[in-house]
């Protein structure tokens, strides 16, 4: 691991988020924000955003729509250093700002590698107790392998989209 510093936090109060860089044309913020309320209400203080674009960005920023109301910690969990390199510009400026706004860092590699981003969907799954995941059923995705590899574990999940 290149840099964390994450303090001790309860597994039982963090939750992971996964989900699809594309979202559908009928991605609904406000259902985002709703679910997202809701996890919050049932007790998760802590979450672990693994920076990409897509759902993880959106979710970063409901979540922090949430910072005054709530006592809750948003933890940028980046695969890379580098991890924004090809990312548009718009995107690159989206990403900076919400790595600034992360109450805590996690660094997994200083330079893009292989399977770095395997490393950040398993540090995501096993920091935490809940997975919230947007899953529109592709198989060969980095969303498919995290929800896979949170059910090995027995983390419980949830689904953008479901009732919670």
């Amino acid at each position: 691991m290149y840099y964390n510093d994450l303090p001790l936090f309860s597994l039982n109060e963090t939750c992971a988020v996964t989900g699809h860089r594309i979202l559908r044309a009928d991605f609904d913020r406000e259902k985002l924000t709703e679910h997202l309320e809701n996890i919050i209400k049932s007790g998760f203080k802590n979450f672990l955003i693994g920076m990409a674009k897509g759902f993880d960005a959106e979710c970063f920023l409901s979540l922090l729509s949430f910072k005054d109301e709530y006592d809750i910690k948003i933890v940028a969990v980046i695969p890379c250093l580098d991890q924004a390199e090809t990312f548009n510009e718009k995107d690159k400026e989206l990403y900076d700002e919400l790595v600034l706004k992360a109450d805590h860092k996690v660094i997994l590699e200083e330079k893009y590698q292989k399977d770095c981003m395997l490393k950040r969907n398993d540090f995501l799954v096993n920091n935490s107790s809940y997975l919230f995941a947007y899953f529109c059923g592709r198989k060969k995705s980095g969303t498919y392998y995290t929800i896979n590899r949170a059910v090995e574990k027995g983390i419980k999940i949830g689904y953008y989209g479901e009732n919670i």
